[in-house]
């Protein structure tokens, strides 16, 4: 009971509690995963509050993947597209959790662009098959994750969500230790186990 209220404290909101009481209590090694755009400084809440999340998440037996979303940011246009910039503040901000006081012992950190070339067959036929399961207006309701409005949205970004919803499944992420502004793409994700008939829903 210890690690279910645990690993509950460090969300504002859960689908399902009952859900994630019987994960971890029958996989006492699951995987966790949040992912982030290399995209400039860190704050407070970024850092610290993000180690105390991890270090309790990893207490509990978790392991706390982040996946270094360097193509994403590509996409979203940050650091005005320069790809080297955006590997380069993404290493910063690996250095500020590691001083921050996150225990690394149970963390990885994986970079989109370094694992989805590794495993290109695996990572876009997932995300073939969550294409095809999905409306494009549902796509659109999506992009607000990126902080953008529907009629400004370039062709990249309307695979932004479809990629992201991929890498939950591609992570073998058994939680989504994301921000509540991520949500719609959560669900999204939960609605795909639906159709895809996957019984273990993240």
């Amino acid at each position: 009971a210890w690690k279910y209220d645990l690993v509950r404290s460090v969300g504002e909101e859960c689908q399902t509690e009952a859900e994630l009481r019987k994960l971890i209590e029958k996989k006492p090694n699951f995987v966790l995963y949040d992912g982030f755009e290399p995209s400039g400084r860190m704050h407070i809440a970024q850092g610290i509050y993000k180690s105390v999340c991890v270090n309790k998440c990893t207490k509990a037996g978790g392991t706390f993947i982040f996946w270094v979303a360097d193509w994403f940011a590509l996409m979203n246009d940050k650091m005005g597209g320069d790809m080297e910039k955006i590997q380069t503040v993404g290493k910063y901000l690996i250095e500020v959790w590691k001083a921050s006081g996150m225990d690394m012992s149970r963390v990885k950190f994986l970079w989109s662009s370094e694992e989805i070339s590794r495993r290109p067959e695996e990572y876009w036929g997932q995300f073939m098959d969550i294409a095809r399961r999905t409306t494009l207006a549902r796509v659109k309701k999506c992009c607000q994750i990126m902080g953008r409005k529907e009629d400004a949205l370039t062709a990249a970004q309307i695979l932004y969500p479809l990629m992201q919803c991929t890498d939950v499944f591609f992570l073998k992420a058994d939680i989504c230790q994301l921000g509540v502004d991520q949500r719609k793409v959560n669900m999204l994700a939960r609605d795909y186990c639906d159709a895809a008939g996957r019984k273990l829903k993240p």
